[in-house]
């Protein structure tokens, strides 16, 4: 009897090469990933994985659970804090692997639906750094992979398994929702409508929601306020024009453009290829997410997750056009294809792995792209800029005095670094921090961050600027070259609620 397309996927001895090359990502990541600094999103992770909740006003709470986990297993060191993105990205390329198998791949197909997914730019990143956007890639590769087998081996009871990587991917970030839609008109739209009589479908459904719902219950118990925050964020990013490349970014910054052949080839092999009816629904897994976040104008990088069972179908259906053709040619087309390949990720690490020295040719190429490393360089300097002037304030005066961030970065940053030099924990209104509120009795001194003096101009106490701050490697970014400066302010108005507001600040 010949083996499933699953068994040859996951049989160790043929896949040896794929788990090669995911073991070698990981341990490139976790080489890699000390380099420059915590981001600003980890900083806020992190803080918010000390404060366990079932929800957070910018992200539901799974992804900080797991940093709590890290907090445990590793502290407070940087490469140990991203153990857990770097393995998400290391199982993604599996899964890669095993979808290509599902589609009937061997082992070529397989090595290159893996290298393929390694070296998109958006998976290198989000190894790289410990945010939502790691695991909920996961989690959209995972869900192609369990429907690929719910389809291959006729089991209805792998709905259990969608039911709880759905419920899953809801407790990571909201957006797996438009995936979710995929899947229901694919289900409804193609061979699979049979499934809706299965009772196993069913139970996945109400699995999905019991894991959910406690997230869903932290929502209404804070008035919803995640359609707040994403109300103010999606007006923000249409008005500094970070939707306008949403096209674009389907063709350069998802998958590599070198691979742009390889997930065309696959979107044609699940639409219209010779067994594009059996495997349709893996179309609607992508096109469906594709014209709802077009649609709504979310940003580009948000439909990444769906690329990796699109390049595993390409590889596949590559892979079958090479054996049609005779040895010489076909071996030429390998060759081809992987020279495609290793360009792929030659220039995703050049511009996704933290490996360049900053302000170097490759720091400055890297940062043509994105801003994620530059957001890292300058938090401990800021801290023990604060503390100075902490440390300058009379002593009897400090007791009474809080450190006020107006945004999560210089939070996190305080609460990461300031205890060991003394500094109180941070207040601040922005996110989950204003839950934590101001303190009792409120502060009679604030050390306020994150303002310019155009901005303290309008305050109603008397502050005094101590100057901006600028990291000594010349970084710009948000700290070092927004205008802030550090102010200490007296005076305030003993009107602390209504300084705090009705709700939180969105950043």
């Amino acid at each position: 009897m010949n083996p499933s397309p699953i068994d040859r996927a996951f049989r160790l001895r043929e896949n040896r090469p794929v788990m090669f090359l995911a073991a070698g990502l990981f341990v490139v990541h976790m080489l890699c990933n000390g380099r420059y600094g915590f981001h600003r999103d980890e900083l806020q992770v992190l803080d918010d994985a000390r404060h366990l909740a079932w929800g957070y006003v910018a992200y539901p709470p799974l992804t900080a659970f797991l940093g709590r986990i890290e907090l445990l297993l590793f502290g407070t060191a940087l490469d140990g804090f991203r153990f857990f993105s770097a393995l998400a990205q290391s199982v993604a390329v599996v899964l890669g692997a095993a979808i290509a198998g599902e589609f009937g791949g061997n082992g070529r197909a397989r090595l290159a639906a893996a290298a393929a997914t390694a070296f998109m730019p958006f998976a290198l990143l989000t190894g790289s750094e410990f945010m939502y956007v790691s695991f909920d890639f996961l989690w959209w590769v995972l869900l192609a992979w369990l429907v690929l087998r719910l389809i291959n081996t006729g089991n209805p009871r792998w709905w259990l398994a969608l039911g709880a990587v759905i419920g899953l991917g809801m407790l990571t970030r909201y957006t797996i929702g438009f995936d979710v839609a995929g899947l229901v008109l694919g289900v409804f739209f193609t061979s699979s409508r049979g499934q809706l009589r299965s009772s196993w479908l069913w139970f996945g459904v109400v699995l999905s929601l019991v894991i959910f719902v406690p997230n869903f219950v932290w929502q209404m118990q804070h008035d919803y306020v995640y359609l707040d925050f994403l109300r103010h964020i999606h007006e923000r990013d249409i008005r500094w024009g970070r939707t306008a490349g949403f096209f674009r970014d389907q063709f350069v910054g998802n998958a590599s453009v070198f691979t742009l052949p390889l997930w065309l080839a696959g979107l044609w092999y699940v639409t219209l290829g010779r067994d594009g009816a059996r495997y349709r629904i893996m179309a609607f897994l992508y096109l469906v997410p594709l014209v709802l976040f077009a649609a709504t104008r979310g940003r580009g990088y948000y439909l990444a997750p769906a690329y990796p069972p699109l390049l595993a179908a390409g590889a596949v259906a590559w892979e079958r056009w090479f054996a049609g053709m005779r040895p010489v040619p076909a071996k030429t087309m390998r060759a081809a294809q992987w020279l495609l390949l290793v360009f792929a990720g030659i220039t995703s690490a050049a511009i996704a792995l933290p490996l360049a020295p900053v302000n170097s040719i490759g720091w400055r190429i890297s940062r043509a792209a994105h801003d994620n490393f530059a957001e890292q360089i300058g938090w401990q300097e800021l801290v023990r800029r604060v503390a100075e002037v902490y440390r300058s304030l009379p002593e009897n005066e400090r007791a009474r005095t809080a450190i006020l961030a107006n945004n999560y970065g210089e939070a996190g940053a305080i609460d990461l670094y300031g205890p060991a030099l003394g500094l109180p924990p941070a207040i601040s209104r922005t996110n989950s921090y204003w839950y934590r509120g101001y303190g009792n009795p409120p502060p009679l001194t604030v050390i306020e961050l994150g303002n310019t003096a155009q901005d303290e101009q309008r305050s109603a106490a008397k502050c005094t600027s101590f100057g901006g701050f600028r990291n000594s490697l010349g970084v710009d970014n948000e700290e070092s070259a927004s205008g802030y400066e550090i102010f200490v302010c007296r005076d305030i108005p003993p009107k602390w609620k209504e300084i705090w507001g009705a709700e939180p600040r969105f950043g």
